[in-house]
């Protein structure tokens, strides 16, 4: 996320310079040019900047701390497919529209950022974070609001745009199916019925067998996250949560910010 950030922030500063005036439209996302052999605008309109100033300097703070979050808790390999997956979707639905509408499509990573706030709700959703600075919000409610402005941006293409222009008004349907490819099954174990998801645990079965483990391994508890113990991390508290099938430990920086057990 940091090559994107910089990225982004190198081209506002020379547009900025740019007496021309062309140096955004170079870069932009542009069938017609790409087909003549402008092949570059494949990658680089991801840094061509949707907004400036300080409303530019907020958005690529936020993505920057959001993006490397995610890259912590996926690794860098798996963050960079999600993302690279995002813009391949974003490329292939503005060729779609250029080919069905003969429109060219003024394609952005607006979408492909937002749905980083998705991951990072699901698997952070009680994380605080100030807005604007000032105001504390949860994350989750971040995502509703981020779900509401995709549900609008969506109605309002589909109900005012006419005919095939109406295929503009879906880009933000991309960003969630780049969200749900990885996110699908979490999201399903979430919507079945509580009582379903929970197995039923015999605590003293599992107190017994947690000691007998204790006894082979050194170690009383052991977070299932990160993997530290008590035995090598004394000083750190463990808890294990209610909210997931079976019986698992965690530390006291992940016991509410974790994916939780299904089965």
């Amino acid at each position: 996320m940091l090559i994107i950030v910089i990225g982004t922030a190198a081209v506002w500063l020379l547009s900025m310079m740019d007496r021309s005036g062309q140096l955004l439209g170079l870069l932009s996302f542009s069938p017609t040019a790409i087909l003549h052999g402008q092949i570059w605008r494949l990658v680089t309109f991801v840094f061509v900047p949707t907004n400036s100033g300080i409303w530019l300097l907020i958005s690529l703070y936020f993505y920057y701390f959001v993006g490397s979050v995610l890259e912590r808790e996926w690794g860098a390999g798996r963050f960079t497919i999600f993302y690279l997956s995002g813009m391949l979707l974003t490329i292939v639905y503005g060729f779609i529209v250029y080919f069905a509408a003969g429109l060219p499509v003024p394609l952005s990573t607006v979408y492909i950022n937002y749905s980083l706030f998705f991951a990072f709700a699901t698997l952070y959703p009680d994380n605080m974070v100030l807005l604007f600075f000032f105001i504390p919000l949860k994350m989750k409610w971040l995502a509703w609001l981020d779900a509401a402005y995709f549900a609008y941006s969506i109605l309002d293409g589909l109900i005012n745009l006419p005919g095939t222009l109406k295929l503009l008004g879906i880009m933000p349907v991309i960003a969630i199916l780049n969200y749900l490819l990885f996110f699908g099954s979490t999201l399903g174990s979430l919507f079945r019925p509580r009582a379903a998801r929970r197995k039923t645990v015999n605590f003293q079965q599992e107190l017994h067998r947690m000691k007998k483990d204790a006894k082979q391994k050194n170690y009383m508890h052991k977070c299932a996250v990160c993997g530290r113990t008590d035995a090598d991390y004394p000083e750190l508290e463990f808890r294990y949560c209610s909210r997931c099938a079976g019986y698992h430990c965690f530390c006291q920086d992940h016991i509410n910010n974790h994916v939780h057990f299904t089965e």
